[in-house]
């Protein structure tokens, strides 16, 4: 049977410490304090990577929901100006779980610390499965503006200026050592279940009317993600990479070792930016929620990579076999393809890339789970 984990990076893990810095106010007064009251009421029987994946699984539940109502995220255009064609229970529902999975994704730590099973398999678990809500999450926000006000390419942009927010957190801690948690983070989770709830109640046609200016809502969404994220992320981990060589409290890396891990996050952002752009058939516009899940997927996959290596102190890998597939993939398409036969390569393409990273996924925990004695989702009883 393949294996995931090299001995270097079991051994990592075993030397493996958590060390993270949050500063944000949202996070400190108010979130932590309503966790610790919730975590009260949560039997010290259930296992921590359990309320983790419940919370993955309701994010996967309003991706499934949306996918049903507004696949192809026409449900807010011009065509449809007579028909809501998502029910208003759909947005109350999405947003109450996105609020619990937002709460249980805050205690699962609190319940380690309680239970005695805090370790390394908790932090990656957790972080993995975000980095797979990193496009579960957006798509279903995107149907509270549909194509009309955000072409799905513009959208794209979006997406993945959320992924590369996400990506640079794990980047920073790569050479720090340190996961400064993001002020965004929270206010963005909040903003968004108070986004879907409200539409459940005033509809989504409401938040159509122009701003000051004439500038569409959408609009103002995407300005908002581009300019709080190079505000509030992006040029703070600059700062705290920076901090870090200055004042040596980092790893230390040569500058080519630093960086190695943004050569298979350009490398996808390059392959996916190529085919989006340039497909003869306009593959973004006929099948963007394909496309989304088949970039959030193989996103995921380079992510997971990268938290592996920066949590066992390993070097990070430079190759992904997923990137290549797509580069391939992409390829063909760009070549020349019929409009059907373009959209079966990327369906699976999609399969393809979500089996081989459930696949990845998997096979890491399991291990992780043989080499510490442990269960991912059962907390053993301690040997007396």
């Amino acid at each position: 049977m393949a294996r995931f984990l090299s001995e270097d990076k079991l051994e990592g893990f075993e030397k493996y410490k958590y060390n993270s810095v949050d500063t944000s106010v949202l996070s400190k007064y108010v979130m932590h304090p309503f966790w610790d009251w919730c975590v009260q009421f949560c039997p010290v029987w259930v296992a921590p990577n359990l309320l983790t994946f419940t919370g993955f699984l309701l994010t996967v539940l309003n991706f499934l929901l949306f996918s049903y109502y507004d696949f192809g995220f026409h449900a807010l255009t011009e065509e449809n100006v007579t028909n809501d064609s998502i029910p208003s229970w759909v947005w109350a529902v999405s947003a109450v779980n996105l609020f619990v999975a937002y709460t249980l994704d805050g205690i699962d730590g609190k319940q380690a610390r309680r239970t005695g099973t805090s370790g390394p398999l908790g932090e990656l678990f957790d972080h993995g499965l975000d980095s797979y809500s990193a496009v579960l999450i957006p798509t279903c926000l995107y149907s509270i503006f549909g194509r009309d006000e955000l072409s799905p390419l513009r959208f794209f942009f979006v997406i993945w200026n959320i992924f590369l927010n996400f990506y640079l957190t794990h980047w920073e801690k790569y050479n720090t050592g340190v996961m400064f948690l993001p002020w965004g983070y929270d206010f963005t989770m909040i903003g968004s279940c108070l986004l879907l709830l409200v539409t459940s109640a005033v509809g989504p046609r409401a938040w159509h009317v122009p701003l000051p200016g004439g500038l569409a809502p959408g609009v103002a969404f995407e300005l908002v993600l581009y300019f709080s994220a190079m505000i509030t992320s992006q040029t703070v981990i600059l700062w705290n990479i920076y901090k870090s060589y200055r004042d040596k409290t980092g790893k230390m890396r040569p500058f080519m070792e630093a960086v190695r891990p943004l050569v298979p996050l350009a490398a996808f952002f390059a392959v996916s930016s190529l085919w989006a752009l340039y497909s003869p058939n306009d593959i973004i516009n006929t099948a963007p929620r394909l496309f989304y899940i088949l970039t959030g997927t193989i996103f995921s996959n380079i992510n997971c990579r990268l938290i592996v290596s920066q949590m066992s102190d390993t070097r990070c890998e430079a190759w992904n076999g997923l990137v290549a597939l797509s580069a391939l993939a992409a390829g063909a398409a760009l070549r020349g393809l019929p409009p059907a036969a373009e959209r079966r390569l990327l369906a699976a393409l999609a399969a393809l890339a979500t089996l081989a990273h459930l696949r990845y996924g998997a096979g890491v925990v399991r291990e992780m789970c043989e080499h510490f004695g442990i269960s991912c989702f059962r907390i053993k009883p301690k040997m007396k």
